[in-house]
């Protein structure tokens, strides 16, 4: 049975296909460069409910990342503000000019924006492509087939440098997790 793929998931591979990705892990925040983008950590305020923001001004554009959250989380982050970079035009915020703002909050990954829920899917198409997801978990079941659930998105989330629960929803996403263990 053919797979249907999303035009979010081509996106995602078609980067890193023109990047020369063809293992894990994914670097975000070399892919950003491409697109014109600079990575800035930041502590926002020591506000740990932002985790990123995209600015773009006429001349720059910013990914700001929260450097006070996990690096797995700030790789993620990354990912997400790229796909906003990517698919959505931002909203307009005047700050003595005008740019255009995305933020990713706690309202990000509530999934009750569809952009937001883009942003999450490309940023999750990206670090964890549904191919490279099956060779490597095809591996591990090889090397251990009384693998457990837990240990085997643990060892996954390890070699795609990615946060377990961000594994998991991904494995279930692709109908992973309950048909192969």
């Amino acid at each position: 049975m053919a797979v249907r793929v999303s035009r979010v998931e081509r996106l995602a591979e078609q980067i890193l296909s023109e990047a020369g990705c063809f293992r894990p892990p994914v670097s975000p925040d070399h892919l950003v460069d491409k697109y014109g983008a600079t990575v800035v950590l930041d502590s926002f305020g020591g506000d740990t409910d932002v985790s990123g923001v995209l600015v773009r001004e006429d001349d720059r554009v910013i990914i700001g990342v929260n450097r006070q959250h996990p690096v797995v989380r700030q790789r993620f982050t990354i990912a997400h503000e790229l796909g906003h970079l990517l698919m959505h035009p931002g909203r307009p915020l005047i700050v003595e000019k005008q740019v255009r703002v995305n933020f990713r909050d706690s309202v990000s990954s509530m999934a009750t924006d569809q952009q937001e829920i883009e942003a999450n899917q490309f940023a999750a198409a990206l670090l964890m492509p549904r191919e490279w997801v099956e060779r490597e978990g095809g591996e591990l079941l090889q090397q251990n087939a009384a693998v457990r659930e837990a240990a085997f998105t643990a060892s996954l989330a390890t070699t795609f440098q990615v946060s377990a629960q961000a594994m998991r929803i991904r494995l279930v996403n692709l109908g992973i997790l309950g048909s192969w263990l």
